[in-house]
């Protein structure tokens, strides 16, 4: 019984290590990668095949094709991709998911002590943050093949065991059971490349034949699918639709071959000489086919996909954040670029706040300022939200670029705030008292009042654009109307008080009010200005 347990034991700690290693080389390639990730996934936005070679290099560097499905899914929920090019980018990342099972069936166990001590020298003794997250990469490598090793080794008193050779003999004789076993094994793990490792590591003791490992590999594809619709749930539409696409794709797929799953075997066992290639290459061939089946038909698969998973009308589309995908946490570069496409969308929020304010003291519509009212508690929610999301990235290991972006971050949000702030409790409370006392501002103070907030709204929409883009140039302008801005503002209440002199009804009444007005708009462009700051200050991006 205590051999039994210790050979449990090693399986377990070998699928562990396994796992781990494909989660910290993922972690450190993409470390490596920088801001080169994001760049690529922008590229599919040009063509399919761009697409195509997007998803299978991120997929190589991510280590896992759940992995960039489950971003996927959260790009296309935030409007980052369409529907058509995630899938394309689906493909690709299947395609590249081959890669690692490519690597898995060379002999690698044999040298899995010495990768791993040089990933732990680069790690720790590395002086340059870049050499540390090349360590990561390879130290992630290293416990990989160990992994593989474990698995190996565990699984070889099982050789002589003939109960065993006929269980896995079954999966070959019953296909559609091996392809169930393999996907919930694959669902469980998160990962295609972790369930063939397995089998690899099995075909090397001669427990599993092609025969029976197809069935797995099939399977494997399918259960990997699993992720990406789990983290779907109770997202968007479009996010849900992805998941589904790639769930398609490999269940019609696993279908097309399933008649001539033993003519596919033939070409298979053709392919190489040794079983873990011919397992290898399985993997590959049935990605790459799915990719040359597809690809074509990718705009009117996505109408297909569309009017399977329907639009819903939401109840409210600022009630919750919408790009803020805590699966992509575990690639800083790209959660960044979800928290900055989040604060972008609290600027919008912010900025009609800002655009409506004049118009609800002209007007004096008390709906209007309920409304802006209403959307102060958006603004609350959302900054609430950023920080959550910034605060659970800061567990990551960051780089010093990915920090100052992270601070960054959290001093636009703030000062996005203080602007919705002055809005909601000093703008609007002014704006209610004017209404409620039935007053009227002159001809004059309407109309400077509406220039000085042209100024102030048309220097957001700079300050806004340039932590778009990162244009420190368009920061630089911003910072340059400060002081025109403030200059504007005591040239304003000085014609008010010139009014006041001459005895202007209007004025005498509304005096309080169109000063405070004034100087709140002064107050929201010092908050605009500090947005601009940083974005001048800190390093620009290769």
């Amino acid at each position: 019984m205590g051999d039994i347990e210790q050979v449990l034991l090693e399986l377990a700690g070998g699928v562990s290590l396994l796992r781990y290693g494909l989660h910290l080389a993922g972690e450190g390639l993409q470390a490596v990668a920088g801001a080169r990730l994001r760049y690529a996934l922008a590229s599919v936005t040009k063509n399919r095949f761009l697409g195509l070679g997007a998803g299978a290099l991120i997929t190589a560097i991510l280590q896992s094709s759940s992995a960039t499905t489950v971003m996927l899914v959260g790009f296309t929920g935030s409007g980052l991709l369409t529907l058509r090019q995630a899938m394309a980018v689906i493909l690709g990342a299947d395609v590249g998911t081959t890669a690692t099972v490519q690597l898995l069936a060379f002999p690698v166990t044999h040298y899995a002590l010495g990768v791993i001590a040089v990933g732990f020298l680069f790690f720790f003794f590395g002086q340059r943050q870049q050499t540390k997250t090349l360590g990561t990469a390879v130290l992630g490598f290293g416990l990989i093949f160990l992994g593989l090793r474990l698995i190996s080794s565990g699984a070889e008193p099982f050789v002589d065991t003939p109960l065993v050779g006929q269980a896995f003999m079954a999966l070959g004789d019953h296909p559609v059971l091996g392809i169930a076993v393999s996907a919930a094994i694959t669902a469980l793990l998160h990962s295609s490349a972790a369930t063939i490792g397995i089998a690899l590591a099995l075909s090397s003791h001669g427990l599993l034949t092609l025969h029976a490992a197809l069935p797995i590999i099939l399977g494997a594809n399918v259960g990997t699918c699993a992720p990406a619709l789990m983290s779907s749930l109770g997202g968007v539409p479009e996010a849900k639709r992805v998941a589904v696409a790639h769930a398609l794709f490999k269940v019609v797929g696993v279908l097309l071959i399933y008649p001539v799953l033993q003519v596919f075997e033939t070409w298979v066992a053709a392919s190489a000489a040794g079983l873990p290639h011919q397992i290898a290459n399985a993997h590959t061939l049935f990605n790459l086919g799915l990719s040359v089946a597809f690809l074509p038909f990718t705009v009117p698969f996505a109408k297909v996909v569309s009017r399977l998973v329907k639009e819903r009308p939401r109840a409210d589309e600022w009630s919750k954040p919408k790009y803020l995908d805590p699966h992509v946490l575990d690639v800083p570069s790209l959660a960044l670029s979800q928290a900055t496409r989040e604060t972008l969308r609290m600027a919008d929020l912010v900025h009609e706040m800002l655009r409506d304010t004049i118009q609800a003291f002209e007007d004096g519509d008390q709906e209007l300022v309920e409304a802006i009212e209403r959307k102060e508690d958006w603004v609350d929610a959302l900054n609430r939200e950023i920080k959550l999301y910034i605060t659970k990235l800061s567990e990551k290991a960051l780089t010093k670029e990915q920090l100052d972006r992270e601070m960054v971050l959290l001093a636009v949000i703030n000062d996005l705030e203080n602007i919705g702030d002055i809005v909601d409790k000093n703008l609007m409370e002014l704006a209610k008292k004017k209404l409620y006392k039935d007053l009227r501002f002159s001809e004059n103070g309407v109309r400077e009042m509406v220039e000085l907030h042209g100024l102030v709204e048309q220097n957001f929409e700079r300050v806004m654009a340039a932590f778009a883009s990162q244009d420190a140039e368009v920061a630089k302008r911003v910072i340059e109307q400060k002081a025109r801005i403030s200059q504007k503002e005591r040239e304003l209440k000085q014609a008010h008080i010139h009014r006041l002199h001459a005895g202007l009804p209007e004025s005498i009444e509304t005096s309080a009010i169109h000063l405070d007005v004034l100087t709140n708009l002064k107050r929201i462009n010092s908050h605009v200005t500090n947005i601009a700051y940083p974005l001048v200050d800190q390093p620009q991006e290769g």
